[in-house]
């Protein structure tokens, strides 16, 4: 660290917003060390070289062993949810292949019931027309023989 001695202050031009001044330190000593100097390379032996690429290796297995299992749990969690989404599209087509079958039964037995209310219908005008025929034959024999002249 600087001592006193060692700073000089300059003062500079006035100016209307203050004062401004140079500070000067001192030379550093020639004696200390920089501080922010790089550390001083000691020479490494071939097996501390072999050793740390060792190191670095196995680092690296261990990242890739964690990579692989994530992406596999990631596709466990894929297969997981397309099998779900599989199973709720099953579930809802066998709800609407219910629904629709249910209608059409519905809608059979409405037609069914519509058709033989009309047959009903249609022989109780049959049995009418029948009795208006047999009316008429009995109270005018003679007028069946006129009209088929005509």
């Amino acid at each position: 660290m600087a001592t006193p001695e060692d700073i000089k202050v300059k003062e500079l031009d006035k100016r209307a917003s203050g004062q401004a001044f140079e500070v000067i330190l001192g030379e550093p000593d020639a004696k200390g060390e920089f501080p922010l100097s790089p550390p001083q390379k000691k020479d490494l032996s071939l097996e501390e070289i072999q050793r740390k690429l060792d190191a670095a290796e196995e680092r690296r297995r261990n990242h890739e062993a964690e990579v692989l299992k994530h992406l596999a749990e990631k596709r466990e969690h894929e297969k997981e949810v397309q099998q779900k989404a599989m199973e709720e599209n099953n579930n809802f087509s066998k709800m609407a292949e219910e629904k629709l079958n249910q209608k059409m039964e519905a809608n059979k037995e409405n037609r069914t019931a519509i058709m033989a209310a009309m047959n009903e219908k249609f022989k109780e005008k049959d049995k009418k027309l029948e009795e208006v025929r047999k009316n008429k034959e009995t109270k005018e024999p003679g007028s069946e023989e006129g009209t088929s002249e005509n």
